[in-house]
């Protein structure tokens, strides 16, 4: 995906965040208008699995001899989950495994790369990338749940007054504002055409060190939240 990030729009929405109390929600403020980013829109603009599990991050997972052995051919501890460091180069020599394992990599790109998010050669969580041994599993469980958790409990424990790294799926939070301020967005998402579903694959976004603070401030259109049926938050 060739998506242009704009570290410099999301850093301002966030600097005008309000204090809640609610631990994963967040609202700045643009204007005189509050704006929300929760669960509900991560899942809006995703379109992952978001749905509620006991237990989500802390899996037990045995550890089976095909298990041991898929981590050795590409390189990780049986210990540790792996870093995108080490999935790179590990995908440099992926003709050497099976279809499955091809697979399996594939998809611990994107847990290590976007569901954790973490730094280059940080490991990840061996209870939740463990799962990769049942393909049809990994496919169903609620990563989108997993991704906005990381993602919020990294963005709570910022000083946005200073230089910062945030780890999970952070991307999102550019489409977010793109989706929550239209004129700001049509000016700078530069949307693919027929606008592709989610709303995350709908826009190639843009980088250079524009005047993003003062256009922000200058928004008189906003869309303050993702509204949800009361059947789709209670259903039958």
């Amino acid at each position: 995906m060739d998506f242009g990030w704009a570290s410099r729009l999301v850093h301002y929405m966030l600097c005008f965040q309000l204090n809640i109390k609610k631990k994963y929600e967040l609202w700045s403020l643009v204007g005189a208008d509050p704006v929300r980013f929760s669960l509900i829109e991560f899942e809006q603009l995703t379109g992952l699995n978001c749905e509620y599990i006991e237990h989500l991050e802390n899996l037990r997972c045995e550890v089976t001899n095909e298990m041991a052995s898929f981590w050795e051919r590409i390189g990780v501890s049986v210990d540790a989950g792996p870093s995108s460091e080490q999935i790179i180069r590990a995908l440099k020599r992926c003709q050497e495994l099976s279809r499955d394992d091809r697979m399996r990599l594939g998809y611990l790109a994107i847990f290590s790369g976007f569901i954790e998010g973490r730094k280059y050669s940080s490991a990840t969580r061996a209870s939740l990338a463990r799962l990769i041994m049942d393909l049809e599993r990994f496919e169903n469980y609620p990563w989108g749940r997993v991704a906005f958790k990381v993602l919020m409990d990294s963005l709570r424990a910022k000083d946005f007054t200073k230089s910062y790294t945030a780890d999970g799926f952070i991307q999102v939070l550019q489409v977010w504002i793109y989706q929550a301020l239209p004129e700001l967005g049509a000016n700078y998402e530069n949307p693919l055409p027929n606008r592709p579903s989610p709303p995350l694959l709908a826009f190639k976004g843009g980088k250079g060190r524009k005047c993003f603070k003062d256009a922000i401030s200058r928004q008189t259109r906003v869309i303050n939240y993702v509204e949800r049926n009361i059947e789709e938050i209670f259903p039958k």
